[in-house]
C-alpha cells in the first residue's frame, strides 16, 4: 500500500510538472524545460533545494569544504527526490537569508533541519519530520549522580548563555557556567570542571560517532523530543503531499534509518 501510495503521489507531482499553468520563472541563467506547475517547481523535473552547505553533519563539504556537499539532510532529499523521479539542484544559503530566500521563489524547498514550531507553522508547510532529537543531559560515563532533570539542582552546568539549553538548566536549579558553545561545555565537562551539560542529543550522538569514544554518557532526556522537516511555502500543498509519501515509503524500506544510522550511529528519524 505504501509503495501504491507513494506511486501516485508521483504521478500526480509529474502531471502538474507537466500541465500546470504557474508563471513561475526558471531560475537566472537557464530555461525552463516544461513551464511552470502547479507544484511550484523552478525548472521542470528539478527540485531546487535550499541548505546551508556548512552545517555538519547535516548539509556540508567533504574535505574540509572543498569536497562535495554531503550530510544527513542532504542525503534524505536526494532519496526523496529519486523516489519522486525529480533532480536535485542545491542553492547554499546562508541561516539568515534561507526563509527569504524560500518566500521569494528561489527554491522549492529548505533542508536544513528546521525545527517545526508554532510560529512558523503560521507561515509556511512542513513535510512529516524526518528527524526526532530531544533534549539531553550530558555527563561523565562513571558519573551516577544524575539520572534526572531534578538532579541538577546544586550542580553546575556548561550552557551558551543564548541558548533554549540555559534556560532549562536554571528552571531545573542547575548553576550554569557560561560558554560560547558545545566543544568548550564538553571540554570543561571531561576536565571535572562541571557536572553536565544540557544540549540536543543529535549534538552528542554526532561527537560520539566523529570523536568516541568520549568517556560520557546521556544520563537523562527531555519528555518532549523537537522535530525537524523539510520546509515549503503554503502554496506547494501538493508537493508536500508528494515528499510525505515518499519519506513514508523510505521509512518503511529502512533507508531513513540507514542513513540516520551512517551519521549518528542511532536512528534519530522517529
Amino acid at each position: 500500500m505504501v509503495r501504491r501510495l507513494t506511486a501516485v503521489a508521483a504521478l500526480a507531482l509529474t502531471a502538474a510538472v507537466l500541465t500546470g499553468c504557474s508563471t513561475a520563472s526558471a531560475p537566472s541563467g537557464g530555461e525552463s524545460a516544461g513551464g511552470g506547475d502547479d507544484l511550484g517547481l523552478v525548472t521542470a523535473g528539478t527540485l531546487t533545494v535550499a541548505t546551508e552547505g556548512t552545517y555538519r553533519p547535516f548539509s556540508f563539504h567533504e574535505g574540509g569544504g572543498t569536497g562535495d556537499l554531503v550530510g544527513y539532510d542532504v542525503e534524505i532529499i536526494e532519496a526523496v527526490a529519486e523516489k519522486l523521479d525529480l533532480k536535485v539542484e542545491f542553492k547554499e544559503t546562508q541561516w539568515d537569508a534561507i526563509f527569504a530566500g524560500l518566500d521569494a521563489g528561489r527554491f522549492d524547498v529548505i533542508a536544513n533541519q528546521v525545527t517545526i514550531n508554532d510560529e512558523r507553522k503560521a507561515n509556511y508547510l512542513f513535510s512529516e519530520p524526518y528527524t526526532v532529537s530531544p533534549g539531553v543531559i550530558v555527563t561523565l560515563e562513571d558519573d551516577d549522580s544524575i539520572s534526572s532533570f531534578d538532579d541538577l539542582k546544586g550542580k553546575t552546568t556548561a550552557q551558551s548563555l543564548t541558548s533554549n539549553w540555559y534556560q532549562l538548566a536554571v528552571d531545573a536549579g542547575a548553576n550554569v557556567e557560561a560558554v560560547e558553545g558545545w566543544a568548550q561545555a564538553v571540554a570543561l565537562l571531561q576536565q571535572g570542571r562541571v557536572d553536565a551539560t544540557i544540549n540536543d542529543k543529535l549534538t552528542y550522538l554526532d561527537f560520539e560517532k566523529t570523536d568516541g569514544p568520549t568517556g560520557l554518557k546521556i544520563a537523562a532526556e527531555t519528555d518532549e523530543a523537537g522535530e525537524q522537516a523539510f520546509v515549503f511555502t503554503k502554496d506547494k500543498k501538493e508537493l508536500v503531499e508528494a515528499v510525505d509519501g515518499a519519506l513514508e515509503e523510505l521509512r518503511a524500506d529502512g533507508t531513513l534509518a540507514e542513513i540516520s544510522e551512517k551519521y549518528f550511529g542511532a536512528d534519530v528519524t522517529q
